[in-house]
């Protein structure tokens, strides 16, 4: 539910960047390459919910015929991430291709690491040999993705690097520990800041007519320039006395449809744009079906703990508002997890509900931020529990006792009793529908926790 960091693995072929995810992940993500420069396609995956750690295509000879876009792969892999990861094969000498790769990291100013794979083996070199990298001793790794030698060092020093992540990003909220080991946001140390209002989307759904729109459609602009990297642009604006900043993204399609190179690291910072942001508009064009791409999208924008608001796009196409009534009631039924998520049907053409997604955004983030009184929330839970008795697994009755809510951005609610491990789900999704009842939460997903009583003793 917090923004993570990403970091980015980056090296020529063959020096063992896909075996390494794999073993910082404990299972099998990236294929395993059977030849050099088998990688072309960008994995990512979220380390120990900590980082997503993103295998990057390995830089080759300039013969080939990829070359062109994996070094721009290697640049946006710098530009798209936190922190980053150089890694070589130990038992060969660095060339000039290393040192290049090297440089680029360091020119970043951002966290880079050395990492020595392949350790293992016998003819691994010494690492004074790789200091002319540039990159600091203390800085320098030996590892092994077979044996796993070194992925623990390597992986708390780069959490030490990356500790300032959430600090450094403006957005966030300072956090203070409780007693209890809970946390709470500090409203005294809270950083003003802009509202940040991501368009998402596959491509061609109209996310460009619409930030277009809304940059001309605001009250004043206060600044507009082009992304720090490519594919996303800002604008800055002001509504009802409101900071915004409207993010237009790459569009997202299917993974094996994404090209090498570009188009990838495209997806990628998308997806960051997911965690920057904190109400996200999904688009859907009106012209064409939804896809199952399109609820994927919303899933990962709910398990980011962003505002949702779904954007019905190109509506000045369809002349019959029976059409508009079918595809609505088509939303409802396959976004039916959604229930809370606003439907807008706008034009960019004609600038139809435009700004009505700069009023939704601002409540959306107002719902973000809702207190629930500890009072209010034990009467809403004794009520779920007397009109419908929570239901366990393998014949067990779990006992909810009382609830509490701990953050927000999005609600977190923390309900403790006895046996909660075994409650159904269906129970769960029944209890924040009496949530909901009473505080409707438009736009925002709730997130929940349940402990046992004696645990916390």
């Amino acid at each position: 539910m917090k923004k993570i960091p990403i970091v980015a693995l980056i090296g020529q072929t063959n020096a063992g960047k896909s075996s390494l995810l794999n073993r910082m992940a404990h299972r099998n993500i990236a294929i395993v390459a059977r030849e050099e420069g088998t990688t072309r396609d960008n994995v990512m995956t979220t380390i120990d919910d900590s980082f997503i750690l993103i295998d990057t295509a390995g830089l080759k000879d300039p013969s080939d015929d990829f070359e062109a876009s994996i070094q721009e792969q290697i640049e946006d892999a710098i530009e798209a991430a936190d922190a980053i990861l150089v890694t070589l094969d130990s038992s060969k000498y660095p060339d000039h291709r290393d040192k290049e790769i090297a440089k680029k990291a360091l020119k970043s100013r951002k966290p880079v690491l050395l990492v020595l794979n392949k350790s293992d083996l016998g003819e691994a070199l010494p690492s004074e040999e790789f200091l002319s990298l540039g990159i600091k001793p203390d800085e320098i790794f030996r590892t092994s993705a077979t044996t796993g030698q070194g992925i623990r060092d390597l992986k708390e020093s780069l959490n030490s690097s990356l500790r300032g992540f959430r600090s450094a990003a403006a957005r966030d909220l300072a956090r203070e520990p409780r007693g209890d080991g809970r946390e709470r946001r500090d409203p005294k140390r809270a950083v003003e800041l802009s509202l940040k209002i991501a368009l998402i989307g596959r491509p061609n759904v109209g996310k460009s007519s619409l930030f277009n729109s809304l940059g001309k459609k605001q009250q004043a602009i206060v600044s507009s320039r082009q992304g720090t990297t490519r594919d996303v642009n800002r604008v800055q604006v002001k509504y009802n006395g409101q900071a915004l900043e409207i993010l237009d993204t790459a569009g997202l399609r299917k993974p094996g449809r994404r090209e090498v190179g570009i188009e990838k690291f495209s997806a990628i910072r998308s997806l960051a744009a997911i965690e920057e942001a904190d109400v996200c508009a999904l688009l859907i064009d009106a012209t064409e079906p939804h896809s199952k791409l399109d609820q994927s999208l919303a899933g990962q924008i709910v398990e980011a703990g962003k505002g949702i608001v779904i954007v019905l796009t190109k509506t000045d196409l369809i002349d019959d508002s029976a059409r508009i009534d079918e595809i609505l009631d088509d939303l409802e039924r396959d976004f039916d997890f959604l229930p809370y998520a606003p439907v807008l049907i706008t034009s960019s053409e004609t600038g139809k509900n435009v700004t009505k997604l700069f009023e939704l955004a601002c409540e959306i983030d107002k719902n973000r931020h809702q207190e629930i009184k500890t009072s209010d929330l034990n009467k809403i839970l004794n009520d779920a529990i007397t009109s419908h008795i929570p239901a366990g697994l393998k014949n067990t009755r779990p006992k909810p006792k009382y609830m509490v809510q701990t953050d927000t951005c999005p609600p977190w609610f923390v309900v403790y009793g006895h046996d909660l491990e075994l409650l159904h789900w269906s129970w769960k999704r029944f209890l924040e529908r009496k949530i909901r009842e009473k505080y409707p939460l438009i736009g925002t997903p709730i997130a929940f926790s349940f402990r046992d009583v004696d645990s916390q003793k």
